[in-house]
């Protein structure tokens, strides 16, 4: 992706645009925040699964008896799906309904969850969680979108994203908490059956509370080989990450074949989409410097958060001793601290000093946060060492989600919200699989190594952990790069653009 030709900025600041959806028709204030409920507590559903079962891997190899290499599916098998549906569950949001496509991904992942949490076999349940990402893609894909429909004017829009904001990023380290719990009190059945009541009411209140979206339509029809190019493309470079690259290293021959057919498959789609009468991601949405940069940044923070999540909580158990249910309380203030910020600060706050400054001051947060940890010693101090750290990672990640998602949404017209939704959220999901992946294995490396050297256990698994700290700092600054090279205000943008 290449970002466009610069736009002289205008001498005078410009009036602020009309929005580019328009308003729910009939809904009330009090209705459109009831149905964000509604749609968040979906998402924080779909948020919530995969720290969840983190957690309980442990006990679900014990009780179904996966191998160490085969206990991946359970996560690997998830991702891929999730990852690889996102665009085109987006895009089938704007031209069918995003409300529908909503219903049905609640009801998937919830009948996905009953079968997982029913599962027997190691076969079964990897079949399940596949259909659990099915399901979580559809749900998630179009959410963002609804929330830009219904929320169009720019104070009410802020605030709404950043309370999604913190259910789309705290939602993990909450999960920590209640993994731990469920595991250790009851048993990893319940961690997918307590989806059951959760999915049911959402789907119930849905139906109530969110309006309908009549689709634009398929007119020329839906572009089906685009749409088998991208999740095609998408599925075999998220295994790539997951599985080659993470077990045997980036220049082994089963990584290099699967990044030649993901490129191959991203090449051909990319043609595709400029040559189809009804593609199923129109490049004129890449026109927009402000969305590339928005999706580039999205990518390389959540893969320094997410790796840092993985990471921390290696070294909370393996070095510091913690069982999982004080692993999650250990990462409860962060939690806190993101939700306090997230809901009651983070609109005023980006109202005032506009989007670009407060996702840069973020960035610089987070670095500075992953700067800790890069310090965290052995025999650790929670007060001391690794409290300030999660604090100022919190208040980073609260403080510019919103601000990366209004830009990502900037200039979407109702045709392309469910897409540009999609989008964003794919490059989540990329950014995640290929953080955990490339700091996990940077980790490793280094670890490995100095085990070999006769380096005691605890400190060679700590230097491990801060080599991936380091590099989760440097995918950070590297967004901050991004952010002032490519970003924009997003209402001289819409004007200008």
């Amino acid at each position: 992706m290449s970002a466009v030709a610069e736009v002289a900025e205008p001498a005078t600041p410009p009036a602020r645009p009309a929005p580019a959806v328009e308003p729910s028709a009939g809904q009330s204030a009090r209705g459109r925040w009831i149905s964000l409920t509604v749609l968040c507590t979906g998402m924080l559903m779909i948020v919530l699964d995969g720290t969840v079962v983190n957690v309980a891997l442990p006990a679900i190899q014990r009780d179904l008896g996966f191998t160490q290499g085969d206990l991946a599916w359970v996560v690997n098998a998830y991702l891929i799906s999730f990852a690889g549906l996102l665009l085109l569950a987006g895009r089938l949001g704007d031209l069918v309904s995003r409300r529908t496509v909503f219903l049905t991904g609640i009801s998937v992942f919830t009948v996905a969850s009953l079968l997982c949490g029913l599962s027997w076999t190691s076969t079964m349940l990897v079949a399940a969680r596949f259909l659990q990402g099915v399901g979580g893609a559809m749900t998630s894909a179009v959410i963002l979108g609804m929330i830009f429909t219904m929320f169009p004017e720019p104070r009410e829009q802020a605030r709404a994203i950043g309370v999604f904001a913190f259910v789309a990023s705290a939602g993990g380290a909450i999960g920590l908490l209640a993994g731990g719990a469920l595991t250790q009190l009851t048993s990893w059945h319940l961690v997918f059956l307590v989806n059951l009541p959760i999915g049911v009411a959402t789907l119930v209140a849905a139906v109530r509370f969110v309006p309908r979206d009549p689709g634009s339509g398929f007119g020329a029809g839906l572009d089906t080989l685009g749409a088998a190019l991208v999740t095609g493309s998408l599925m075999t470079g998220v295994y790539t990450i997951v599985k080659p690259a993470a077990e045997h290293g980036w220049t082994d021959g089963a990584t290099l074949t699967g990044t030649a057919i993901t490129v191959f498959l991203l090449g051909a789609f990319v043609w595709r989409q400029a040559t189809a009468a009804a593609p199923l991601l129109p490049l004129r949405i890449f026109r927009s410097r402000n969305v590339v940069g928005a999706n580039l940044i999205q990518c390389l923070i959540v893969a320094g958060m997410f790796g840092l999540f993985f990471l921390g909580v290696l070294y909370l158990q393996q070095v510091q001793g913690y069982d999982a249910l004080h692993t999650g309380i250990a990462f409860l203030p962060l939690t806190a601290l993101m939700a306090v910020v997230s809901v009651r600060y983070a609109e005023p706050l980006t109202t005032r000093f506009g989007p670009r400054p407060m996702l840069l001051a973020s960035m610089t947060a987070i670095t500075i946060g992953l700067a800790l940890w890069t310090r965290v010693p052995v025999e650790a101090s929670y007060l001391r060492d690794i409290l300030p750290a999660a604090l100022v990672l919190g208040l980073g990640a609260a403080a510019g989600a919103p601000a990366v998602m209004m830009y990502a949404m900037s200039g979407s017209s109702a045709e392309d919200a469910g897409v540009a939704s999609g989008l964003i959220n794919t490059s989540m999901q990329v950014g995640g699989a290929v953080g955990l992946a490339v700091l996990s294995s940077a980790a490793t490396a280094r670890t490995r190594a100095l085990s070999h050297g006769g380096v005691p256990d605890a400190s060679a698994l700590t230097a491990g952990y801060h080599r991936g700290f380091t590099i989760a700092a440097g995918l950070v600054i590297a967004g901050i790069a991004i952010a002032l090279l490519l970003l924009r205000d997003p209402s001289a943008s819409a004007s200008a653009e």
